[in-house]
């Protein structure tokens, strides 16, 4: 039995190899990877655009040479900046140019089906850069009775490298969208910049970090009512000179807030123009970090005097 076996074994792995033969003497497609590098880059220019990319080639041959081809991970282009440099910022590699360099790294008897991108296109500049902030953008909403006391990011600014035109209309740098909901804690984040293709940013990573605190309904009393436009020689008295603020704001942040952080006015002008028993009051100055914040009265009883 053994002997038998040693025989049928041998005979089943020499039918595979003859199948495994004749399967790869077939033509097949298959898309392989190639690395595209620009080389040649001048000291005094600055790539605006990916200096490296992969493009992905549909090529057609028999199956054994396909096998080596997606096996083989050092296969690569490279583009000559001044061949295909075509000035203003620009450069461009046709589809048929592509192909061409493509080619030179596959055997006579491979053919290129497609090329995705068909063409490459690099942009740069002469080293003109800007800073601008970054900001975040996406959903990131924390869980309910939580909200975002403060968003801090390291680094706060980055260079953009672009051609003037482009650099004056850019005012701030925006990350690649986030989407985080339901959390409470602190929220670290790393993401990527978003950018158009013309446009460099450094670095291209940042981190950020989502600082949350929890919903309170609080209220400061003792806001000293300032009268604002008034003329020479009068003075504005009104009663009570001091009123009380409703709002809604973290823990963490009511208890650093005074009455000086906010600022109550009343208006000469207005008052002067529509005379009344009873003049109105604004919330003009509410702090950083607080929302839906009201008076608890909106007029008050006056008085002007001459000094």
């Amino acid at each position: 039995m053994s002997k038998e076996f040693l025989i049928f074994t041998f005979f089943l792995i020499l039918s595979g190899i003859f199948w495994l033969i004749l399967t790869l003497n077939e033509t097949y497609e298959r898309e392989i990877k190639v690395t595209m590098q620009i080389k040649g880059i001048p000291k005094n220019v600055v790539l605006t655009s990916n200096e490296t990319d992969t493009l992905r080639v549909v090529v057609r041959d028999k199956g054994w040479l396909l096998m080596r081809y997606l096996y083989d991970k050092n296969r690569n282009i490279n583009i000559n900046f001044k061949n295909f440099d075509r000035g203003n910022g620009y450069g461009i590699a046709s589809s048929s140019e592509v192909k061409r360099l493509i080619n030179q790294q596959l055997e006579m008897s491979t053919t290129i089906n497609t090329v995705k991108p068909d063409r490459i296109e690099f942009f740069y500049n002469n080293g003109e850069r800007k800073r601008v902030p970054v900001r975040w953008a996406g959903r990131v909403i924390p869980e309910q009775l939580y909200f975002i006391s403060h968003v801090q990011y390291w680094p706060d600014s980055v260079d953009i490298y672009s051609s003037k035109e482009k650099l004056d209309s850019i005012n701030a740098i925006y990350t690649e969208a986030l989407n985080y909901v339901g959390f409470r804690d602190t929220l670290m984040v790393t993401c990527k910049t978003s950018h158009p293709k013309d446009v460099k940013v450094v670095p291209e990573q940042v981190r950020i970090g989502f600082f949350t605190d929890v919903l309170t309904e609080e209220s400061i009393d003792g806001i000293p009512i300032k009268a604002i436009n008034m003329p020479p020689g009068k003075v504005l008295r009104t009663f009570p000179p001091k009123v009380k603020v409703h709002f809604v704001t973290g823990v963490s942040l009511f208890r650093t807030l005074r009455p000086e952080d906010f600022t109550v006015i009343a208006d000469y002008e207005e008052i002067s123009q529509n005379p009344s028993d009873k003049c109105n009051i604004y919330l003009k100055v509410i702090p950083h970090g607080i929302s839906k914040a009201v008076l608890e009265t909106k007029t008050v009883d006056y008085l002007i005097e001459e000094e």
